[in-house]
């Protein structure tokens, strides 16, 4: 099967989406027609993305499910178009996920998104991160929102006891660790670990680092 994009390029929806998303997989192909198409006439996805879509985005995200325990209380904040928050979603039913987002043009897309695809375990929020209940979630992601330390500081105070930041990051992430050490202690972080997830998957695996929340 394959999708057209609004340049008329076709893309085949890869293999490695049916595993990620299983009986999902319609929602997925439904949520990549929606930033093929009014995501990207917003301006929320760049046009050279637009080919890419399913593996520089939907399964980039997806497949860091894999670190979410059953049930878990998710917020991704920063969502922009919904990554990873709806991937997310789609791969993990059984997660209760909170996409928060500032911008309103942004929100209402997300709530748009929602809506159309009836994902019963996603609300959205519009909002600053600093601005929601502490202490709430087990889990607070994001996908490139801002520099470590400063996302440690948004993250972490949301996160109940016990619970983590899962950040989505790239090749400058160990040193990002090792530069903002002070700032993730301040902010009731732990040691971050980070991890590579989707090998078996993507041809260019997705680094996360996940910090836990101690105090």
């Amino acid at each position: 099967m394959s999708e057209t994009t609004p340049e008329g390029s076709l893309e085949a929806v890869p293999a490695a989406a049916r595993r990620v998303f299983g009986a999902g997989l319609p929602l997925a192909e439904a949520y990549h027609a929606s930033l093929a198409t009014v995501a990207a006439q917003r301006g929320f996805i760049g046009p050279k993305e637009v080919g890419r879509l399913w593996s520089r985005h939907i399964l980039n995200c997806a497949v860091i499910a894999e670190v979410f325990e059953d049930g878990a209380h998710v917020a991704d904040i920063g969502s922009g178009a919904g990554l990873p928050g709806v991937p997310l979603a789609i791969a993990r039913p059984d997660l209760s996920i909170t996409l928060i987002e500032p911008l309103l043009k942004r929100s209402m897309y997300l709530s748009e998104v929602v809506d159309q695809l009836g994902l019963s375990n996603v609300r959205v929020v519009r909002g600053r991160a600093e601005e929601q209940e502490r202490s709430l979630f087990d889990v607070v992601t994001s996908r490139a929102v801002a520099p470590l330390g400063k996302l440690a500081g948004w993250s972490l105070p949301l996160v109940r006891p016990g619970g983590a930041m899962v950040a989505m990051k790239g090749a400058s992430v160990v040193e990002e660790a090792h530069r903002d050490g002070d700032l993730i202690e301040a902010a009731g972080g732990g040691m971050p670990d980070i991890l590579t997830v989707g090998e078996d998957l993507l041809n260019e695996p997705t680094t996360i680092v996940r910090i836990p929340r101690l105090c």
